[in-house]
């Protein structure tokens, strides 16, 4: 997959291109399922597959109060694009004079100039461009003129869970935890990433379970505080059993500590700080607690260990 980091970038498609736009946040089972179609629409038409996507959330410039966290950062979004067999990814730069530019004006300039769609694949309920003007509607209209045809497809829906596939309902599956649900519908286990930073030091030398502190950017979504059995992956590509504990750790900060993401890797000895880790989340032990006494955690603590054990040879 070729990457575009602005319109100066845009390549040369003499066949033109097939179109679908969007946050693509998160590159779910229902994202996934725009692009199968893109890709099939593509193949009749002899032209390669492109996605328009954005450096940051638009809400995050539209509406900062009320953005969402994030399901994945650009660098994993694009992974995740090109191993969906997408031919071009343009990662437009959102900002202030972006959030103003009218719908008409982005599909001239954007989808038209750049891309010289001749195929535009979104969802049924999709908006884009000024106060959101831009719909499957609009599309309609300005594509005869432009040269485009147009599909607006309904959202995926996944047996057994009420309600389609969405960026909002993985979030809320997160909030609540359930990381068994969220894995469904992105399709992979919810994956978070950081670089190891030193913690206080007590998890080796008082409690006997030495954990990899994830510095996670504040903008990305974690699952609810408690503690998970999951995956660590190191920069070599090696993955590691994991029980994994986010919280403020209430036994040491009864008033609450600074929200941490720490992994313990099961059957493993050696420096990780300073490393990029990955860590992938497959199912929830508990919730996060606060003990009476070091000597209480430390066994619970052993207690939740066999936990991932035997959660991760089931998974």
């Amino acid at each position: 997959m070729e990457v575009l980091r602005d319109l100066a970038s845009c390549p040369a498609l003499t066949a033109g291109s097939a179109v679908t736009i969007g946050a693509y946040d998160g590159v779910h089972l229902g994202h996934r399922a725009v692009i199968k179609e893109v890709r099939r629409r593509a193949a009749g038409l002899g032209c390669p597959t492109a996605v328009v996507t954005f450096d940051r959330h638009p809400a995050s410039v539209v509406r900062p109060e009320s953005a969402p966290r994030l399901l994945t950062d650009t660098e994993q979004k694009l992974e995740l694009l090109g191993a969906a067999g997408v031919d071009y990814t343009l990662v437009l730069h959102f900002d202030e004079d972006r959030s103003h530019e009218t719908a008409e004006d982005f599909v001239n300039e954007v989808l038209v100039g750049c891309l010289r769609a001749r195929l535009v694949v979104v969802g049924a309920d999709f908006h884009f461009g000024r106060d959101r003007g831009g719909n499957v509607e609009l599309l309609r209209r300005m594509g005869p003129t432009l040269g485009f045809d147009v599909e607006g497809l309904t959202l995926v829906p996944v047996p057994g869970f009420e309600g389609p596939v969405s960026s909002t309902a993985i979030r809320s599956a997160l909030q609540a935890g359930d990381v068994e649900t969220a894995a469904r519908l992105l399709g992979r286990p919810h994956e978070v990433r950081g670089a190891v930073e030193r913690g206080d030091g007590r998890g080796g030398s008082v409690l006997g379970f030495p954990t990899a502190n994830v510095a996670v950017p504040a903008e990305i979504q974690l699952p609810a505080d408690g503690i998970y059995a999951g995956w660590y992956e190191r920069p070599d590509g090696s993955t590691h059993a994991a029980a994994i504990s986010i919280g403020r750790r209430p036994t040491f900060y009864p008033d609450g500590g600074p929200l941490m993401v720490e992994a313990y890797l099961l059957d493993f000895d050696g420096d990780l700080y300073g490393e990029r880790a990955a860590v992938r989340f497959v199912s929830r032990l508990r919730g996060e607690e606060r003990f009476e006494s070091t000597d209480a955690l430390v066994d619970q603590m052993s207690r939740d260990v066999q936990a991932a054990r035997a959660a991760l040879e089931t998974a």
